[in-house]
Order: structure tokens, then C-alpha cells, then sequence
């Protein structure tokens, strides 16, 4: 009796991490449903390490492009890489690819190396359209609020690269004040393309005030079976082409809430285990609450910030916010080797998330973003990998470093310049 109650023992104990995690997937889902998200069954989800892996694929995509590109970013940097692209852009527009792209106004003008008046005349000249979302006009101060934060590139409705990185050498160069810049890209192939096909739709008229014609759109829908690419990465997990991912897409006035409710709720129903990696971990009031119950709960809970930065105030505000948080019993890692400018989430070994959105003010408050929701075990257990790689890089903060990695200067600002979360 006693070794079939032992045996009963063992095998629910075998089966508790697999129950824990289709629970938090179906709970999270399940929410974000009710929240208007809709998930589709039928997708690839390849990540994109690196900005070489990125543009790499990316460019080898859009070389075999037939029908049309979309492109819809915070900038293009007006650099190597942003002239190889639009180089490209203008040859696929000369086989008569229909090539229309996006920026956004304030992420050009903010930018080291903006594309400039002449440079955009050129890029039209070539057959591509281009447009800018919304000026910034003086005096009108209150477009600078509400900015396109989202990176999106659709080849011919059958693809979409998305994530966390624009179009800048620094992706695959480093800057020297930092060394390597680190961030994450997704290119996923399946019926969440639609969903980010309407997403960029709907911003193309808002800014140009005409529609994308529907009659091409309609005919390439009929036509995506048939096209076929090479020499891009694979989905090498068992779950390609059935992978559940759900599209949260932050609008501002529309779906003000979506996005920060989405991280939410999503630490709400982790049970055993929170990954995070995320640049400006100013947070906000609900996520941050959430984190406190999540560590309550007995989740284990693991925060990846940047040692470096390119913001000076926020490395003060993300110190105060991540000390609070290992004082509750967070394992904090500031990463060492460059600027980690990753936007990913893992709850559980059983979904991620990867998309623009920091975890700050202006990305859950202000601006449009826009996240992938992957319910999908392989494409976690991928990024689990990378986050413990990257702790090799990384040092673990504890009572004892707090104060040498941050002076009483530094630890004052931090908690002076929290008022101004909502602010950056």
C-alpha cells in the first residue's frame, strides 16, 4: 500500500509542471480573448537574435518579395543598413512590387541620423511611398505624446518581422559607449500575419487618408499558397505551423488599457515562474503590483535590466524600482556586456511575449505598440535558454552590491525622478 501511494505521489508530481503550465497558458488566453485579443492555431514563430539575424533574413525576404512590402517603424536611421534597405526597396519597386512604408515624425526627428527632406524626395523617386505619422507642429506640443512605437514588416501577406528593433548599423555594430546592442525579432508566418496586415492598414489611411486597395490585397490572399521563400531561418520546433499567437495591439484612445492589462494579467496567472528582460523598467502602477503579488504567490521572479543605457535618467528610476523588488524577492541581473534593449517576456515554460512595448510609462500610457503573445512551449524554452546565457554576462544584484552599484546621488535621483514615470 504504502509504494502505491508513493507511486500515485511521484506521478502527480511528474504531472504538476505540465498541469501548472496549460493552466496559466488557457488563463492567460483566455483573458486577453475577453480583452478582444484573438489567437490563431496555424503559425511559424522563428526569433531573430541579433540585428545581423534580423537583417539578414529580413533582406533575404524581401528580395524574394512578388506582390508588395509594408514597412511601418519608429525610425529609419539614415545610416548603412537604412540605405541597403531602401536600396533594395527600390529595386523590388522597379520589378513592380508595390512598396509602401511608415515612420514615425518624432522617432525621425529624435534621431542621430534622420532621414532628411532631400532623402526622402529620393527614396520616392525610386517608386516607394513613404509617409511620416504625424508631424509634430509648433505650437501643437501634444502630438509629441502619443507616438508609432511599432516595428512591422509585411513581404507579400505571408510573413511579418516584428519586435524590438528599427533600422539602424547599431543592431549589428554596437555604438562605442555601449558596445553591443542586444535586442530580440520575431518573424512569424501563419494567420497572425492578418492581424498585423490590418494593424498596418488602418495606420496607412490614418496617415495618408487613403486605403491600401483592397482588390491587390484580395488577389494576393489567393496567391500566398504558392509563393514560396529561401535561404531563411527555420521553425525548428515539432509545434511550426501550429503555434498559438495572439496579437495585442496598444491604440491610443481605442485600446488605451490593452497592453499593460495584457502584462497583467498575464503575471496574475503565472505559477511558477516570471522571466523578464526589458531596457526602461520605469513600470507602471498595475504591472508593478502585479510583480509584488506574483512574488507573494511564491512565483519565482527574474528581472533582466541593462547596466547600460541611452536615456541618463532612467538607469537612476529602473535601480529604484528593481532594489524595491529584490527587497520582495526578485532575482535582479544587470547585464554587463552592452545595451541589453530587449523587449521579452516567459511565464511559466509555456508562453512569451516579444514585441515593442517597455515596460514604462510612454509604451503602456502613450504610444502605439504592438506584442506578439506566443502559447507555445518550444519558442519559451528558446528564449529561457537565451536569458540564462545571458546571466553569464550579468551580475546578480544583492544587499551587499546595491550600494556600490549605486551612490546615495544615484539612489536619490531614483527615487526624486519616480514621480516622473508617467513621463518617460
Amino acid at each position: 500500500m504504502n509504494r502505491l501511494i508513493l507511486t500515485i505521489c511521484l506521478c502527480l508530481f511528474t504531472l504538476l509542471p505540465s498541469f501548472c503550465q496549460e493552466r496559466s497558458d488557457s488563463l492567460t488566453a483566455e483573458t486577453l480573448e475577453q480583452m478582444g485579443v484573438e489567437f490563431t492555431h496555424d503559425n511559424r514563430v522563428v526569433l531573430l537574435r541579433s540585428g545581423k539575424e534580423k537583417f539578414d533574413d529580413m533582406l533575404a525576404a524581401i528580395s524574394q518579395a512578388r506582390y508588395y512590402v509594408h514597412l511601418e517603424y519608429f525610425n529609419f536611421r539614415n545610416d548603412s543598413i537604412g540605405n541597403v534597405l531602401f536600396t533594395l526597396l527600390a529595386q523590388k519597386a522597379r520589378e513592380g512590387v508595390q512598396v509602401r512604408a511608415l515612420f514615425d515624425s518624432f522617432g525621425n526627428s529624435s534621431n542621430s541620423r534622420p532621414l532628411q527632406k532631400h532623402d526622402l524626395n529620393k527614396i520616392r523617386s525610386a517608386g516607394i511611398e513613404i509617409y511620416a505619422f504625424d508631424p509634430i507642429v509648433f505650437p501643437w506640443i501634444n502630438h509629441a505624446f502619443h507616438r508609432d512605437h511599432r516595428k512591422i514588416v509585411i513581404v507579400d501577406g505571408k510573413m511579418v518581422y516584428t519586435g524590438g528593433m528599427n533600422v539602424a548599423d547599431y543592431y549589428i555594430y554596437g555604438k562605442p559607449e555601449f558596445g553591443q546592442w542586444r535586442d530580440m525579432h520575431l518573424r512569424i508566418e501563419g494567420s497572425a500575419v492578418e492581424d498585423y496586415e490590418e494593424i498596418f492598414t488602418v495606420m496607412w489611411q490614418k496617415t495618408t487618408g487613403k486605403p491600401v486597395p483592397e482588390d491587390s490585397l484580395m488577389e494576393i490572399d489567393m496567391l500566398r499558397d504558392t509563393i514560396g521563400y529561401n535561404n531563411l531561418k527555420m521553425d525548428t520546433c515539432e509545434s511550426a505551423s501550429h503555434k498559438m499567437v495572439g496579437v495585442v495591439d496598444r491604440v491610443p484612445h481605442i485600446r488605451p488599457k490593452i497592453m499593460r492589462r495584457s502584462y497583467q494579467y498575464a503575471i496574475d496567472n503565472a505559477r511558477y515562474r516570471i522571466q523578464i528582460v526589458n531596457p526602461y523598467l520605469t513600470l507602471v502602477r498595475s504591472v508593478r503590483k502585479a510583480l509584488y503579488r506574483a512574488l507573494e504567490r511564491g512565483v519565482r521572479v527574474e528581472i533582466m535590466v541593462s547596466t547600460q543605457c541611452d536615456v541618463k535618467i532612467v538607469p537612476d528610476v529602473v535601480a529604484y524600482n528593481v532594489h524595491k523588488l529584490m527587497k520582495r524577492g526578485a532575482e535582479i541581473y544587470y547585464y554587463e556586456a552592452g545595451f541589453h534593449h530587449t523587449k521579452v517576456m516567459m511565464v511559466d515554460d509555456s508562453f512569451c511575449t516579444v514585441g515593442s512595448a517597455n515596460l514604462n510609462s510612454r509604451s503602456l500610457t502613450f504610444d502605439y505598440e504592438v506584442n506578439a503573445f506566443i502559447m507555445d512551449s518550444c519558442t519559451t524554452h528558446h528564449l529561457q535558454n537565451i536569458f540564462e546565457d545571458d546571466k553569464k554576462h550579468s551580475t546578480l544584484l544583492t544587499p551587499e552590491n546595491w550600494k556600490k552599484r549605486r551612490n546615495a546621488w544615484q539612489r536619490f535621483k531614483g527615487w526624486f525622478f519616480q514621480i516622473l514615470v508617467p513621463l518617460i
